[in-house]
């Protein structure tokens, strides 16, 4: 009687395989990842430096309509040739010297002007803009993260699956030769499925490359090795999309996506930089007031001291500057111009990326129904292969070939659930709602 591998047997290999692969040592769970990742992620730490570095922006605008105190010493030493004449034409000459002490203390307020306005205003935007680039990069790491954790997962699923097929194409050899032996089997059929082995190895190699890559690639993020891995959950749930329609989708990325709102927020900067640049030519009224001690302050006061107080206001009216202001102008008018055609084409950017990740959540679900019956047809087709080369009806190449088929569709609904919970974390990116609170529930599937 013929033996070959019963589907249920490749199972229970796939789960020892698996088990081995992430069970060795304590594994790395999704949520440990995305944590060890804020903390460690070099991507993410320049991100926040950028960030702290763009909340100072509102205070140096702000301070362009606050008071300036400026305080100023000088002192010197004097030595001096005088001569004096009196009424009788007799001169009279000394050598004075002496030390000259000035120190003055000058408060300046702006009352008017349209430059310190703008300055404000742009350095609130700028503050924005880089709060808005902050949350982009907090969401975009989320995305890279669970992207590597379930790329090094399929990775994992791949050597899994490549080690299992290759085992059964050995065990499959050894039944031909055993039969061929016999005088039972031929020729032909050990060649077979000794070419389905050598390419088994191949893929094997490969698959291990490929483990090794992608699990430097989450290492990077996180700032240790990755050694083991939550695997998916033997259940795995489609999640309802809420909201169903693409239009509402549409709705919240235009409200709350980072990527967009950084951009308006450039907009207003570049909006404020021609007020600034404008401002040049209208004029700024200042309240100043100073208090002033000197002390030997010239030649014929060097033995005088005195102190003065004074308050009032100064007016500075630009006139003529060369064509600076119509220049620097010309060029803020261009650069605000080219920051709103910038936002439309992040928006058709985002947009487009929006509507390619809410197909794939659609399509994801109805693949992955498709992959399951498909990976059940597989295992009743290598049933009944079995039985029918016991009959004489089927031969071992097609032993083979229902073999390839049900790992192929094993493997692909391996891809197609990782995709799909991807295609999530990515829609709810795209319209700027993604959060810890989802890392949580996509962390739920792995254990």
């Amino acid at each position: 009687m013929i033996k070959h591998l019963n589907p249920h047997r490749l199972a229970c290999a796939l789960s020892a395989v698996l088990l081995f692969c992430s069970g060795s040592t304590q594994a790395l769970g999704l949520m440990q990842a995305y944590e060890l990742a804020l903390q460690k992620d070099p991507t993410y730490r320049e991100a926040f430096y950028d960030s702290e570095a763009g909340k100072e922006y509102r205070v140096l605008g702000r301070s362009a309509l606050l008071p300036t105190l400026q305080g100023s010493f000088s002192g010197s030493k004097v030595k001096a040739d005088q001569d004096i004449s009196d009424s009788l034409g007799r001169v009279s000459h000394s050598d004075p010297e002496y030390i000259s002490r000035s120190t003055v203390l000058q408060l300046r307020q702006p009352l008017f002007s349209l430059d310190a306005v703008a300055r404000y205003k742009q350095g609130k935007a700028q503050s924005e803009y880089s709060d808005f680039r902050f949350a982009l990069s907090a969401q975009e790491l989320i995305g890279r993260v669970t992207g590597a954790y379930m790329d090094a997962l399929y990775a994992e699923d791949q050597v899994a699956l490549a080690i299992t097929q290759r085992d059964a194409f050995a065990e499959q050899q050894k039944v031909n030769q055993r039969l061929f032996e016999k005088g039972e089997g031929t020729k032909t059929d050990m060649l077979e499925t000794q070419a389905r082995l050598d390419l088994a190895e191949a893929q094997l190699i490969e698959a291990r490359d490929a483990l090794v890559n992608n699990r430097l690639v989450l290492a990077g993020m996180i700032g240790e090795d990755v050694t083991a891995l939550d695997p998916l959950g033997p259940t795995f749930r489609i999640r309802p999309l809420q909201p169903q329609s693409f239009e509402e989708w549409k709705q919240l990325a235009l409200k709350n996506n980072p990527d967009l709102l950084s951009q308006h927020a450039a907009i207003e900067a570049a909006r404020q930089e021609v007020n600034k640049a404008k401002a040049g030519y209208t004029p700024r009224l200042d309240f100043i007031g100073s208090v002033s001690k000197g002390a030997a302050e010239s030649l014929n006061t060097y033995n005088q001291s005195s102190t003065q107080r004074s308050i009032g206001i100064q007016l500075n009216i630009p006139l003529y500057t060369g064509g600076a202001v119509g220049a620097t102008t010309r060029q803020a008018v261009a650069g605000f111009e080219k920051a709103k055609t910038e936002l439309e084409l992040r928006t058709d950017k985002n947009l487009t990326e929006l509507r390619k990740q809410y197909n794939l959540v659609l399509s994801s679900a109805a693949r992955m129904a498709a992959l399951v019956k498909a990976v059940e047809s597989g295992k009743l087709l290598m049933t009944a292969t079995e039985q029918s080369i016991k009959g004489g009806v089927r031969i071992n190449l097609d032993l083979l070939n229902a073999q390839q088929q049900l790992y192929t569709s094993q493997r692909d609904l391996a891809s197609a659930r990782y995709n799909y919970l991807l295609s999530h974390i990515r829609l709810r990116a795209q319209a700027g709602v993604l959060s810890v609170e989802d890392v949580r529930e996509i962390a739920a599937y792995f254990h």
